[in-house]
């Protein structure tokens, strides 16, 4: 796809200058960091979603943005990913608001039971909800709304003319997207429908300038100590206890660069993915893992 000025990615004004974004999964460590890179490049406005957003889970991040960003519309909205009803309110809300759509960015931080043991269907159900069909939703009906143009940009702040279709479908998947091994069966069976998603859809995405691709995140520190967390069920053979693979020791161990990547870290390669820096890539799953499936597949992911 060659891409106008609308979307060059050189532009002084930011790469992402007058984009329209959803982020789901947006209360998590990853998706408010995403908010904050979307941002950081000239986003005019992004849809911060989660299914219990209310303004106080954001005020912290909106508050900082307001300072730092001031520009960007932040606007937190109750969304559960797995409706596909709601997927479209969202759209039609997104376009009546602004014209246009540029970047829908999948994240979830729903892990699930770690041992099959304790996995009901309802673990399944949850998991796949999050992790492939809100993929699958956004394949199915955000191209069409990327694919609007507005002649104009004005009317709000980092307004700008959209005159091409193009749009950036983000799937943050895991490590387990292509791995067994790393949490419960669940979640790995569910990361790897997701990247299912990513693949089946670029030849759906055949000639509307929109590009889809999957972040496949190794051990992220967003926080969570594992330590005391019931691992029943799981190979004692294959897997040291995963608590301590979140110490120092075993971070130098098994991970090439010697430490948990950060969620920011996670969040440029989605600035990446949305920006026409990555327009000839599509149906691709970058491996943000620090260099550990390289070395070692056992991973974790927190």
């Amino acid at each position: 796809m060659d891409t106008t000025a609308d979307f060059s990615p050189y532009r002084q004004d930011g790469k992402l200058y007058g984009f329209v974004c959803v982020v789901t999964g947006a209360s998590q460590p990853v998706g408010q960091a995403i908010i904050e890179e979307l941002a950081a490049h000239g986003a005019a406005s992004i849809y911060a979603c989660d299914k219990t957003t209310n303004e106080q889970t954001f005020k912290p991040l909106t508050s900082s943005l307001a300072q730092t960003h001031p520009n960007t519309k932040i606007i937190p909205y109750p969304f559960n990913v797995a409706k596909e009803d709601e997927t479209l309110t969202l759209i039609d809300e997104v376009l009546a608001s602004f014209g246009r759509l540029d970047v829908w960015v999948c994240s979830s931080g729903f892990l699930g039971p770690p041992s099959i043991y304790s996995t009901t269907a309802d673990d399944l159900h949850k998991n796949f909800e999050a992790h492939s069909l809100a993929p699958f939703f956004a394949l199915k009906h955000a191209p069409a709304a990327m694919g609007k143009m507005v002649s104009r940009g004005d009317g709000y702040p980092n307004a700008a003319p959209k005159t091409q279709k193009y749009g950036s479908i983000i799937v943050i998947s895991s490590v387990a997207s292509t791995y067994g091994g790393c949490w419960g069966p669940s979640y790995t069976m569910a990361a790897h429908a997701a990247l299912g998603v990513v693949r089946a859809g670029v030849a759906v995405l055949k000639g509307s300038n929109v590009r889809i691709n999957a972040i496949s995140p190794g051990q992220i520190d967003i926080g969570v100590d594992l330590h005391g967390m019931d691992m029943k069920g799981m190979n004692s053979q294959q897997f040291p206890p995963m608590a301590r693979m979140q110490e120092k020791e075993a971070q130098e161990k098994i991970i090439g660069l010697e430490r948990a990547g950060r969620p920011q870290e996670v969040a440029r390669v989605a600035g990446f993915l949305a920006s026409g820096f990555s327009s000839y890539i599509t149906g691709a799953n970058l491996v943000v893992d620090g260099g550990a499936c390289a070395m070692n597949p056992v991973t974790i992911p927190i």
